[in-house]
């Protein structure tokens, strides 16, 4: 472990075992490029909804929001979902919402393409395939920490309160009397350089309120959320 730099010295200790993670996010199935139908029980809705979810389309993320949907012809058309636009004739001349649309905001509610803001990667934490943030780091659902979340440090075992994510790589934080960054205090070795720092303190013993309690900078991978956070989120503000 490394100490914040509210405090003049730094601790370390425990082993430098890995340990992995639940994973999060949603798996597709099947070869995502091939067109495929879906099939629920579509006699109820009107029929450009019962055309999304029964006609053959292959539904690829690109980015940013944006969608290739390619039907069973070949044709293909970009779907942009925040801004609920889509280049096939039926929204542009008519101004209709689409089957094309409709069939994207089916497959991300669905799991099968990660919603706008996403991409499927693997995550940092547990390093499986999961659908990860597009420009922050790639931590799963699961593995995401926020303040007031409990954690487990994977090399010592003990229960660590998370106050603070940084946006700051842990090779870039110095600790204070000691010329090194987070990234290199040697408990550290093997996690990435570019990691998040999270602050975090030992909420449990002693009599100090956990505002007033000596603060710790651990890189992002080497915590292992845990089901249930502690306490309100604003502890971190204290």
């Amino acid at each position: 472990m490394v100490e914040h730099v509210t405090d003049t010295t730094a601790d370390g200790g425990g082993s430098t075992t890995r340990a992995g993670g639940d994973s999060g996010g949603h798996r597709r199935t099947g070869d995502p490029r091939r067109p495929h139908a879906l099939a629920p029980d579509t006699s109820r809705l009107d029929g450009r909804s019962a055309r999304a979810w029964t006609e053959p389309m292959a539904v690829t993320a690109l980015g940013e929001g944006r969608y290739e949907v390619e039907n069973s012809e070949g044709r293909t058309y970009v779907v942009d979902l925040p801004e609920s636009d889509c280049t096939c004739p039926d929204h542009r001349i008519r101004g209709e919402s689409c089957k094309h649309l409709r069939r994207v905001a089916i497959e991300v509610t669905r799991g099968q393409v990660p919603a706008p803001g996403k991409v499927r990667g693997t995550c940092r934490g547990c390093e499986r395939e999961a659908f990860v943030p597009e420009d922050d780091p790639a931590f799963c659902r699961a593995c995401r920490l926020e303040p007031g979340d409990l954690a487990t440090d994977r090399e010592t075992g003990d229960a660590v309160l998370v106050v603070r994510v940084t946006d700051e790589r842990a090779d870039a934080v110095e600790v204070d009397g000691t010329g090194r960054s987070v990234a290199d205090y040697e408990t550290n070795d093997g996690y990435p350089a570019d990691d998040p720092v999270v602050e975090v303190v030992y909420p449990f013993g002693g009599n100090e309120p956990l505002a007033e309690r000596r603060r710790y900078s651990f890189p992002h991978s080497r915590l292992l959320p845990r089901d249930a956070a502690l306490v309100d989120a604003g502890v971190g503000d204290a």
